[in-house]
């Protein structure tokens, strides 16, 4: 396997207008929490940044058109086909006379504009949706900057046979913070990736005490704001499981030499441990800007992109082992990344299902891993040797949701069951 990031000093540049002048920008997922963040870091350095193209699924048609009025977009694409009239009306409204945008609509829109001229892509959707934009970014020769962990984690190798070192610059915080850790040394002088995790709002329970929490509980995360299924991802530490397999798909460091520690006030990203024993820890207050501009503004720091700490003030760091009993994702997730292939894929895919299956009150807290961990080890082992296309990802999404629908399905039939007999 290839490092994508084989050396961050040398960062690999597609800039298509040397002249000088703004960079351009492409937003992938621009009406929710990552690109709304990275438009707000754009209108605050226009010197540096101009968007070219937004794109967004079609729930805040309005969003996205005050969005591409304001940045002055050459395309805006809205994956829903039944949006687009929408979308042109609520771009009419707001542009009157003046020429609107081109507008694309569909599945595919956002890999069109994932291709379109411009420096750099950020993408920003949500779910494995977003590997066929990160492919098409890739294959066009752009930058890309990836918060879509999901579409490097169920194609990684699709992925890592198109992108050239350095192509890649990652957004998600922890992989920001390893990308700056690991300018530290040399990529030989590096004995292990500590990926830190906040632990949800469950931390310190076992999990016996998990068995009865509610969804209204699990989303109330103490540190950070997402939606649903990123915020439920965090209080099972999937998220932490998925992002170790993102680690070493990213730096090519084998999973024994991948860590994650709980550090609840989440001001510490990531740490790189080298081999004579140092450690570099990337450190700020939790805010995404400083990762999304690490991303778009990469080999240069954007000033004042986020929030720095008050060294006047008092603060306590703290850091706990994982308790991998009550919180068992991140070894499965570890056995799903060795197995390689599609098992990526049916492992994101059954989560999702199942994190819908417990908001909706079919399963309780622990069936999401418990259920995930069994639609995994029904899918088997990739037989080896054999190389992965992006109609195998499809096809093995497919069938991890229908058969975690049926497990959960299943498991919601008997607990119902249960309640009924015992109130009898």
């Amino acid at each position: 396997m290839t490092d994508l990031l084989a050396d961050p000093h040398l960062r690999y540049s597609a800039d298509t207008h040397a002249g000088g002048g703004p960079r351009e920008i492409v937003i992938l997922g621009s009406t929710g929490s990552i690109g709304t963040q990275a438009i707000d870091l754009v209108l605050r350095n226009p010197e540096r940044f101009t968007v070219t193209a937004l794109s967004a699924a079609g729930g805040r048609v309005d969003l996205l058109a005050e969005q591409a009025h304001r940045l002055r977009v050459r395309t805006v694409a809205v994956a829903r086909e039944d949006k687009a009239a929408e979308l042109r009306e609520a771009l009419a409204a707001r542009y009157g006379a003046e020429p609107l945008p081109e507008i694309l609509a569909g599945p595919d829109a956002a890999t069109e504009v994932a291709r379109s001229e411009c420096h750099t892509v950020l993408n920003g959707i949500t779910g494995s949706i977003g590997l066929a934009p990160t492919l098409a970014a890739l294959e066009a020769g752009r930058t890309l900057a990836l918060a879509n962990k999901e579409s490097l984690i169920v194609g990684g190798p699709l992925v890592k046979a198109v992108a050239k070192p350095g192509q890649i610059i990652p957004v998600d915080s922890e992989h920001a913070a390893l990308f700056q850790a690991l300018l530290g040394g040399t990529r030989a002088e590096v004995r292990k990736l500590v990926v830190t995790a906040s632990g949800g709002p469950f931390r310190g329970r076992t999990k016996a005490e998990l068995a009865s929490v509610t969804p209204q509980d699990a989303l109330a995360h103490p540190t950070w704001s997402m939606g649903p299924v990123i915020t439920i991802n965090s209080a099972t530490l999937v998220n932490k499981g998925l992002e170790v397999i993102e680690a070493h798909l990213l730096y090519d460091i084998p999973f024994e030499r991948i860590e994650v520690v709980v550090h609840p006030q989440s001001y510490v990203h990531s740490m790189v441990e080298f081999t004579d024993g140092s450690t570099l820890a990337q450190a700020t207050p939790p805010d995404m800007r400083g990762p999304i501009a690490i991303g778009l503004g990469w080999p240069e720091r954007v000033p004042d992109a986020a929030p720095a700490f008050d060294w006047s003030q008092a603060s306590t760091w703290e850091f706990f082992p994982l308790d991998e009993e009550a919180f068992p994702s991140v070894a499965l997730a570890r056995h799903v990344g060795s197995l390689g292939g599609t098992a990526p894929a049916v492992f994101n895919a059954a989560n999702e299902e199942c994190v819908d299956a417990f908001l909706s009150g079919m399963l309780p807290f622990n069936g999401i891993v418990d259920t995930v961990a069994e639609v995994v080890a029904e899918h088997g082992t990739p037989a080896a040797g054999t190389l992965l296309t992006v109609s195998d990802v499809l096809q093995a999404e497919t069938w991890a949701r229908a058969r975690a629908r049926e497990l959960a399905a299943r498991t919601g039939a008997r607990t119902a069951k249960a309640t009924t007999e015992a109130r009898a």
